[in-house]
């Protein structure tokens, strides 16, 4: 069930950077960020509320609202390295640390997952890699060392994200999700104010940014909810896989290549979900 839920997450995260980058397009990134990611509070304060769950512990309210905080560093830091040109560094690098980290303090944590799910696990951190690459030149070592640090602080944040999401408590429910976004929209809004942004989308981008706030908090939750039902350093890795859809919906939609060494991601991606599901 776990590797289900973790799946799911990473075709709900898929959706979400597709639709958000397509919103992207038309409207201010600022703007779609902040409102995407209020729709998908205001989804989750409303299945919270109809669901009748108790306010839990101050202690999930808090690792809930760190993770919005890891994961509007994350967003900053990968925007920012993305924007300085080279995409074929930072967004590959970032995709890896943002796995690497929480399997690793998983694993220190004392998970112990079975040789086929470490099998599935080697599979799937080179297919992380692979789905994220984009071909791309690096003009001068400068630049390449600029993109190498934001892509480490971006998935070093996003690695954050993961863990102290994981660290809620079962009981919580979806508070620990709200809390989150709450945080990330409270810091977002705020820097925008600073920047003096508007925070309007356009209509063209309304539609795509509603879809990529739903299935954002579509996705927190199901990673929410695997990493209860299973291991966190296994639920993380199938996750992380979100780029095979982003990939899939870019070429059926835009009719992008599918370049080999996107193709060999995804087999990957299938045989390391396969072998995890066989834990």
């Amino acid at each position: 069930m776990s590797v289900l839920l973790a799946a799911l997450s990473a075709l709900c995260y898929g959706v979400a950077d597709f639709s958000g980058g397509y919103a992207a397009r038309r409207s201010p990134l600022v703007a779609v960020l902040v409102t995407s990611q209020a729709a998908g509070a205001l989804l989750a304060l409303a299945f919270v509320l109809a669901s009748g769950e108790a306010l839990p512990a101050g202690r999930d309210l808090a690792w809930g609202a760190a993770a919005g905080v890891a994961g509007a560093g994350g967003l900053a830091f990968l925007y920012r390295g993305i924007a300085g040109g080279l995409v074929a560094v930072v967004s590959p690098a970032a995709a890896l640390v943002g796995a690497a980290i929480p399997v690793a303090f998983g694993i220190l944590s004392g998970e112990r997952p079975s040789p086929a799910a470490l099998a599935g696990s080697a599979l799937c951190l080179p297919a992380i890699l692979l789905l994220s690459w984009e071909r791309g030149g690096v003009a001068d070592r400068r630049a390449l060392r600029s993109a190498l640090a934001h892509a480490l602080l971006a998935g070093a944040f996003i690695g954050l994200f993961f863990i102290a999401l994981a660290r809620t408590a079962s009981g919580s429910g979806l508070w620990p999700v709200l809390a989150a976004r709450g945080a990330s929209i409270a810091l977002l809004a705020t820097a925008a104010a600073l920047r003096r942004e508007r925070l309007l989308v356009t209509r063209a981008g309304a539609p795509p940014t509603l879809v990529a706030g739903v299935a954002d908090m579509a996705a927190n939750v199901f990673f929410l909810l695997a990493t209860r039902a299973g291991l966190l350093s296994l639920a993380v890795l199938v996750a992380s896989l979100y780029p095979a859809p982003t990939v899939l919906l870019a070429r059926v939609f835009f009719r992008e290549h599918l370049s080999p060494v996107r193709a060999l991601g995804l087999a990957l991606a299938v045989a390391g979900i396969a072998l995890i599901g066989l834990r």
